[in-house]
């Protein structure tokens, strides 16, 4: 289990993300997914797609994953 420092640390990084990130770039993903696993979630990720689809709905949670792994395939040929 972590400290709750760490849990408000991953928490205030969360609230930075969600007022300086755009929409469907992935980081306020990546950071709910971290705030939940460092509240000791079992599926850090499934816990960020629940909240991202109850936020934004299915069509456009899954709009954001198709953009995302069509970027990842694109920027994956560089490395």
């Amino acid at each position: 289990m972590s400290t709750l420092a760490q849990r408000r640390a991953a928490r205030q990084a969360y609230q930075r993300a969600r007022a300086t990130k755009p929409l469907g770039e992935g980081s306020r993903f990546a950071a709910i997914e971290e705030s939940a696993r460092l509240s000791g979630a079992r599926n850090p990720a499934a816990v960020a797609a629940a909240a991202g689809r109850r936020a934004h709905g299915q069509k456009a949670m899954t709009r954001w994953s198709v953009a995302a792994r069509k970027r990842r395939k694109r920027l994956a040929w560089r490395r």
